[in-house]
């Protein structure tokens, strides 16, 4: 058996905030603004893995009311849902994800991103695509006030 899940998540840009994606820090003058690290790629992937299984959102599991996730790091909140995925019987088949941001380049960070991403879930980095596109200037991530991520994943049921 196989199950389908998708995820999406946004966050606006601002000083003062680290910015991190796949749990790569990436030098830049703006982070994103959340109760977490605002990790929107990884918050995209946690949300397509726990749809797949019909188990809400992040914000049901890791709420931004409960003070204990100020700041926390979204890669070890990952690692929960991971074992969540399997503890249910089942594996990541693949999981595929976009970032749209205008700036940055996240070129050079995709690799990582992939394998932050692959070492959380215990999977291959062959098993995770990240990819980067700019929205032309358009909208919310166009004119850099936020990023969006989204994340596609295919869960296998183990044998």
């Amino acid at each position: 058996m196989m199950r389908i899940g998708q995820g999406y998540d946004v966050h606006r840009l601002v000083e003062g905030r680290r910015l991190v994606l796949g749990g790569v820090e990436i030098p830049y003058e703006k982070g994103l603004l959340g109760h977490s690290d605002a990790d929107v790629l990884t918050h995209a992937v946690m949300d397509a893995l726990l749809g797949a299984l019909s188990l809400g959102d992040i914000g049901s599991h890791f709420p931004d009311t409960d003070p204990q996730y100020k700041g926390a790091d979204s890669i070890a909140l990952l690692k929960q849902v991971g074992e969540m995925v399997g503890k249910l019987g089942y594996q990541v088949g693949n999981i595929d994800c976009t970032v749209a941001a205008q700036a940055p380049k996240l070129k050079p960070y995709i690799e990582k991103m992939r394998e932050n991403l692959s070492a959380a879930l215990e999977t291959a980095p062959s098993k995770i695509s990240v990819k980067a596109t700019t929205e032309e200037g358009l909208g919310i991530t166009g004119n850099g006030e936020g990023m969006t991520a989204t994340a596609i994943c295919l869960l296998i049921l183990k044998d």
